[in-house]
């Protein structure tokens, strides 16, 4: 199965996509793992995402969409793959259409985590991390709506939409049957 994760921050994407992984049999790909990868093996791509992490400004589409072309070339990715952090917007959203039209393949789903933003804020609070402030949070959760959200008009075929509120099992087990088309 090739599958996108969509879902504010907050959302449980990464805990979903480790539980999803191991009940799907594909990679989860996560961008935040990737630039970590590049950085701590030193690569061209990663020093380049160095010095943008460096100078407090974000990693350009065209180092994150070179990093995800590379990482949907290997062999792991054959039979699946979970994307959690691309795309991110639409241009991005085109260039991994371009990726998988190359290689003959296509989405299976993007997967939608709603959940309330107070819910969201909430959670994300109570992780008590330094960077987690309420501004900061709502910021983060702003910039989901403006950049992120537009990919489920763009991706409007595919989407499955579930309830991202619950215990961990209680999610994954929504997102499974969701994802099989059951109720």
């Amino acid at each position: 199965m090739r599958l996108v994760l969509v879902g504010p921050p907050g959302a449980g994407k990464g805990t979903q996509a480790d539980r999803l992984r191991d009940s799907l049999g594909v990679p989860h790909i996560s961008t935040g793992d990737l630039f970590r990868a590049h950085i701590s093996q030193q690569t061209e791509l990663g020093r380049e995402v160095q010095e943008y992490l460096d100078s407090g400004e974000l990693v350009p589409d065209a180092v994150t969409n070179e990093m995800v072309r590379e990482r949907l070339s290997q062999p792991d990715t054959a039979n699946g793959f979970l994307l959690d952090g691309f795309p991110r917007n639409v241009a991005q959203a085109n260039v991994l259409g371009e990726i998988l039209a190359n290689a003959g393949q296509k989405l299976d789903a993007v997967l939608e985590f709603q959940i309330d933003e107070n819910v969201v804020v909430e959670r994300l609070l109570a992780r008590g991390r330094t960077d987690d402030k309420e501004d900061v949070i709502r910021h983060r959760q702003q910039l989901y709506r403006t950049e992120t959200s537009p990919l489920l008009d763009y991706y409007s075929d595919v989407v499955v939409s579930i309830d991202a509120v619950g215990d961990v099992d209680e999610v994954s087990a929504r997102a499974l049957r969701a994802l099989r088309g059951e109720k």
